[in-house]
């Protein structure tokens, strides 16, 4: 780039402006090729913190099984799942659609804006959580002789941490807006686990109880620390980009575009969670154990489709900002391929040692080495198509987004509630995988239809894609 600025000063004020289309043109795809490679990278680098974080989850989910036994164990998987459920919900939307106002706002020089906007969604997301978590309380309070007694001690725990997940929620979406993967990964995948673990392993050591409650104030610590640490360097690092100045707020059009996108995240996240919680409702907690250690085993392989999705958001906000269709197209064909040749690879290793690593979470659980292979077939046809939901987010199809998550999630919840009492763990895990599966279809359908875009790792997105944004 600065050698083209360099040579336009050379040239005489003539031949410059004859070239000036020219120069245009080749400075656009420079800049479309070193785009596409800050993308590569934040995928790289998200792929690696991924890899970390499956890595610390891995040991010290295998600690804390250990450490309880698969009962214990099944009460804080299922009460930390909805937890994390509860408060990624409770940000309404705002943890997507920050990445998506953010590249709005400043293509405008809109910098009032973006401050602003930094500001509400944090606000937002406390307040929001606030009152989900006292509509928890209140449910405890009004209906807790329904509920099983060990679960009431971990849920009113859970109910404590639930702003403090939604604020770091929208704090990651906030750093990923800006382009700091790591800023954004690391407090929620490396260092809350790692945290947790740490808290658990020195609340034993002084004595606790080894059970779901000491598990999930370990838990609700970390979440506490951890938080307020990203929220500190976070404000910091804001304030240096943009400098402090007036604060303009714009609820109204970010409301109108965030809840859609809180509708389609949710039911994407409810899709990621339906199987563990649904699990916990007919089933005893130490099968809740087994099938969540199975889930957490094979999750190995879908840290490849997060990493890709933290990386293309930003991405395909930025060429939609530029109405290249064409550019568009050739990008999600490569999140495609992104997505699925390292998910199988990892899959198969996984399956591979899967009886071996099951094995390490204690010899009960090592019953769940099937239900590795029926999820790993959902996550599989998943990839294929890459992240196709934040593709359409991305393109203001978040209404089409919520049709085909309502569908999806529908078919999730009746196959689990159909499936699981007639084969139990199997049936959960056969119905993961379906909607997985009907998912993948879907999306594939909906990108084709309204962006003319062949989504599909084995396909060439760019003969059917126009070359201008309509």
């Amino acid at each position: 780039m600065a050698v083209i600025e360099t040579a336009e000063r050379l040239l005489p004020p003539g031949l410059r402006t004859r070239l000036a289309p020219l120069t245009r043109k080749l400075r656009s795809v420079l800049t479309d090729d070193d785009e596409t490679a800050r993308a590569q990278r934040r995928a790289l680098i998200a792929f690696v913190i991924r890899v970390l974080s499956a890595a610390i989850a891995f040991v010290s989910q295998i600690v804390l099984a250990r450490l309880m036994g698969e009962f214990e164990y099944g009460i804080f998987a299922f009460v930390w799942v909805l937890v994390v459920l509860a408060g990624n919900l409770s940000c309404l939307g705002f943890h997507t659609s920050v990445i998506r106002f953010l590249h709005q706002h400043k293509a405008r020089g809109e910098t009032a804006s973006v401050r602003g906007l930094n500001l509400a969604v944090r606000l937002i997301a406390v307040l929001s959580a606030s009152a989900v978590a006292g509509i928890g309380f209140l449910f405890l309070y009004l209906f807790g002789e329904t509920i099983e007694p060990y679960y009431l001690v971990p849920i009113a725990l859970a109910l404590f941490t639930m702003p403090m997940i939604a604020l770091g929620d929208v704090l990651d979406g906030t750093a990923r807006s800006n382009g700091w993967t790591i800023v954004a990964l690391s407090p929620t995948y490396l260092i809350r686990p790692t945290l947790i673990l740490v808290f658990m392993l020195a609340a034993l050591w002084f004595g606790a109880a080894h059970t779901a409650v000491t598990a999930m104030q370990a838990a609700l610590a970390a979440t506490y620390v951890t938080t307020l640490s990203q929220l500190l360097r976070l404000t910091l690092r804001l304030r240096k980009l943009y400098g402090p100045g007036p604060r303009q707020f714009e609820i109204g059009s970010w409301f109108r575009v965030s809840l859609p996108l809180f509708l389609v995240d949710g039911i994407g996240f409810l899709l990621t969670n339906a199987d563990v919680v649904v699990v916990g409702l007919y089933l005893p907690p130490d099968q809740v154990g087994i099938y969540y250690a199975a889930a957490k085993t094979i999750v190995l392989v879908q840290f490849v489709y997060f990493s890709i999705k933290a990386a293309a958001g930003p991405r395909f906000s930025a060429i939609m900002a530029e109405e290249d269709m064409t550019s568009l197209a050739a990008f999600a064909g490569q999140t495609a391929r992104w997505s699925f040749w390292p998910s199988l690879a990892v899959g198969l290793c996984a399956l591979a040692a899967g009886e071996l690593l099951l094995s390490l979470f204690g010899s009960a659980f090592t019953a769940g080495y099937w239900l590795m292979a029926i999820l790993f077939s959902g996550i599989l046809a998943k990839s294929l198509v890459g992240p196709g939901e934040v593709l359409l987010s991305m393109a203001g199809r978040q209404n089409l987004c919520v049709l085909l998550y309502a569908v999806t999630l529908s078919a999730s919840i009746g196959l689990n509630m159909a499936l699981i009492p007639r084969f139990g763990l199997t049936g959960a895990a056969m119905a993961t995988a379906f909607a997985m599966m009907i998912e993948a279809i879907l999306l594939h359908i909906a990108v084709r239809r309204t962006l003319g875009i062949v989504l599909f790792a084995f396909a060439d997105p760019l003969p059917s894609a126009p070359s201008k944004a309509s």
